[in-house]
């Protein structure tokens, strides 16, 4: 019993540590945020763009495409030929939750590991200690890069799924219920409100924010053997998806 109270609190202490060590992080960044303009970090920033982003736009494509073929079919299924009912379940799924986190899953899996596991090697190979003896912040030029791509990537490809789900659910509708493809697009956009709009880019933004905070903070924290690069890149993207996965219940819980 005494074992099990004293790894509870073992545990709560570390995931403590963790949430202030990251959100000092995140300070940090805030506050470092105009060294962008300045060249090393604007490259670092736009490979971090291409990497994260464009690499991204094919799984994204299949994965939208994919998502919205299933759901027109599965409602079609259920409640029969029902164009009004099929473009709500569109908006309440595809809109409000499926776009933030199914783009949110591609990008931990790509890019949240792989920042991970550079910085690790960086720390190991003392490549970041050099940066500090040169008079180089490595949060300003390793980190804050890093996180400016992943929260404008992660809400341009939930942008782009969301276009390429819908569009594959209205396409489909249209053939199975023999109806205006035009005539759909207005109907979406009627229904679609303000708030579906909001949500869906404060969780995309809190997403990418997360899900660079997170890999940066694994990363940065190792010591000097190369068995904890893996260690860090695992840890990374677990701790990054269960972040996720809590923000998004947050914030829907907060507006909706």
């Amino acid at each position: 019993m005494r074992n099990s109270i004293f790894r509870l609190q073992n545990f709560l202490g570390v995931q403590g540590l963790f949430v202030r060590d990251s959100t000092a992080l995140v300070g940090q960044v805030l506050s470092t945020l105009p060294v962008v303009i300045k060249w090393p970090v604007r490259r670092t920033l736009l490979k971090q763009l291409y990497f994260t982003g464009i690499q991204s736009v094919g799984p994204i494509s299949v994965m939208g495409f994919l998502a919205g073929l299933i759901m027109v079919m599965q409602v079609s299924n259920l409640v029969g030929r029902n164009e009004l009912l099929t473009l709500q379940v569109l908006i309440w799924t595809v809109v409000r939750e499926l776009g933030p986190l199914l783009t949110a899953i591609v990008i931990v899996g790509r890019s949240s590991s792989a920042i991970a596991s550079e910085l690790a090697a960086m720390q190991v190979n003392g490549e970041i200690k050099n940066l500090r003896r040169m008079g180089i912040s490595p949060v300003s030029y390793l980190v804050v890069p890093r996180m400016l791509a992943m929260t404008v990537t992660s809400a341009v490809l939930t942008f782009y799924f969301q276009v390429v789900a819908i569009g594959t659910g209205m396409v489909v509708t249209a053939w199975n219920i023999d109806v205006s493809l035009l005539g759909e697009v207005s109907h979406f956009f009627e229904m679609l409100s303000f708030l579906e709009i909001f949500a869906a880019l404060l969780k995309s933004l809190c997403f990418g924010m997360l899900m660079s905070v997170v890999p940066c903070y694994y990363g940065l924290t190792v010591k000097r053997a190369m068995t904890e690069i893996p260690v860090a890149a695992s840890r990374a993207v677990m701790r990054s998806l269960l972040a996720v996965f809590a923000c998004d219940g947050l914030i829907t819980v907060l507006v909706f």
